[in-house]
């Protein structure tokens, strides 16, 4: 195999970028540079003033004694208190000492990398087609789902490792146990109606693994039943599920919140409710009856032939998954400004409530909501980046083109077709045998395989995103009082 070719080439270059542009982040850029600004809380003369708080009552026995011990100085005020909140903009001072900032800052700078080297690779490989080459923009993307993958596990680890997170808690073992049980049952549509191509992926995987062993020697009934196949991934579909749910309601609390303050403008809240409606569109795009059939089978009356063709229908998909998750991105300070702004809506809040609250609780309450900006972000950014770098894995080793969508393709022949079928009666010795033995080990991953596999996973992950949403919107829309 080639692998010392551009591909290599375009990664050490993509390296070298990295170590160099170290200081300029875009991810920072994102939270530092697009207007942002954070709500300060009050001090404690603030406070004492608003209240009425006498100082020689401040400097009492306990006050006193709190101070000599370098205790912070506890008082009460009125939870009614009228306060209005200074804001400050938001600055890379500011957030570097947040939690969860170097994982923020590494997955989008990293998916910003990882764009940059898919791009490249697409081009070059639609001017110089890829033979023996492994296309090593796959590794880049692979390691993005990883990465993102890791940080949503972190994310939800915190509420089976904190005493205070029991609603939490329970709440990610009722959504494992639900989206366990809608899994196994999207699993078992057929083909015709979900496409996601488990069964034709499966079937191929099974007769190609069944050659290859009995090519090596091996005496062996095949690879796992595929009941036994589609139970890991139901299980891995449910995990997925209740990653996506904290982040899913989450994004529904911005978006409401966002649609409350910018909704007035019909342009902005024309393109916030198309961003939050884009995941449903996505869902039904796998659905044949729904999509497919009309786009490409049904001839409308006073038509020749179907509005596209059906490569072109699979290009269409993946474009709209790219341009859902542009649009996300390019309102994503708009959504987290929103989050901001639930400092002075706590406060606000609370003023109708009765009875007295210390100053170092509230305090926290205000300082609380800055202070998980990078978790926000992880929430709102994570589950889209594994959508896109799915499907852009799901295009290229699915075999797809972007050109499909403006003239058709021809047939190309696949290095599947380019190997012997008698290859494996070859008589070699050596490194000849081992590389043999890997030619054909590769040809148990066809692109059917791959189709099956990142095509069901590109589904699942749009599908679980535009349910966690779905259920925080009518969240908010029916239970939540503010």
């Amino acid at each position: 195999m080639a692998l010392l070719g551009a591909q290599l080439v375009i990664t050490l270059i993509m390296v070298s970028v990295i170590q160099k542009l170290g200081d300029y982040s875009f991810a920072r850029w994102l939270l530092c540079s697009q207007g942002l600004y954070r709500y300060l809380y009050p001090d404690n003369s603030e406070l004492k003033a608003l209240a009425g708080v006498p100082k020689d009552r401040a400097k009492g026995k306990k006050g006193g004694k709190n101070d000599s011990n370098g205790k912070p100085e506890t008082f009460h005020v009125p939870r009614s208190l009228d306060i209005h909140l200074e804001t400050a903009p938001v600055t890379p001072l500011d957030v570097v000492h947040l939690r969860f900032y170097t994982e923020y800052l590494w997955i989008v700078d990293f998916s910003l990398y990882t764009s940059i080297v898919y791009i490249m690779s697409e081009v070059y490989t639609s001017i110089f087609p890829l033979k023996d080459e492994f296309n090593l923009s796959m590794v880049w993307c692979f390691l993005v789902v990883l990465f993102s993958l890791k940080i949503l596990l972190s994310l939800t680890k915190q509420y089976f490792t904190s005493d205070e997170s029991i609603g939490e808690r329970s709440t990610c073992i009722v959504a494992f146990c639900i989206f366990l049980l809608i899994a196994m049952m999207v699993l078992i549509v057929d083909d015709t109606n979900l496409e996601v191509g488990v069964d034709p992926a499966y079937d191929s995987f099974y007769e190609n693994a069944s050659k290859f062993l009995e090519n090596q020697g091996l005496s062996s009934v095949g690879p796992a039943s595929k009941l036994i196949l589609k139970f890991f991934l139901a299980i891995w579909a449910a995990i997925i599920g209740t990653l996506f749910t904290f982040p899913g309601l989450r994004v529904a609390r911005m978006h409401w919140d966002s649609l409350r303050y910018y909704g007035e403008n019909k342009i902005k809240g024309l393109l916030l409710n198309a961003n939050f409606a884009m995941p449903f569109v996505l869902v039904l795009l796998w659905v044949r009856p729904i999509t497919r059939h009309y786009l490409t089978v049904r001839v409308f009356s006073g038509m020749e032939k179907p509005l596209m063709s059906s490569d072109a229908f699979d290009t269409l998909r993946l474009v709209l998954v790219v341009g859902t998750v542009v649009l996300r991105l390019a309102l994503m300070p708009r959504q987290l400004q929103a989050y901001l702004d639930m400092a002075q809506r706590r406060l606000d809040l609370q003023k109708k409530e009765a009875g007295r609250i210390t100053n170092i609780d509230l305090q926290k309450k205000i300082a609380s909501v800055f202070y998980y900006l990078c978790v926000v972000a992880l929430q709102y950014i994570c589950p889209i980046v594994m959508c896109l770098y799915l499907a852009l894995m799901y295009k290229t080793l699915g075999g797809y083109s972007w050109s499909a969508l403006f003239y058709e393709s021809q047939e190309v022949c696949t290095m599947e077709d380019k190997v012997s079928p008698t290859a494996g009666e070859a008589h070699t010795e050596g490194v000849e045998q081992y590389q043999l033995a890997w030619e054909n080990l590769k040809m148990v991953f066809t692109q059917e395989v791959y189709r099956g596999t990142f095509g069901f996973a590109t589904w699942w992950c749009c599908f679980a995103w535009f349910i966690t949403t779905s259920v925080g919107l009518g969240y908010q829309t029916y239970f939540r009082i503010s």
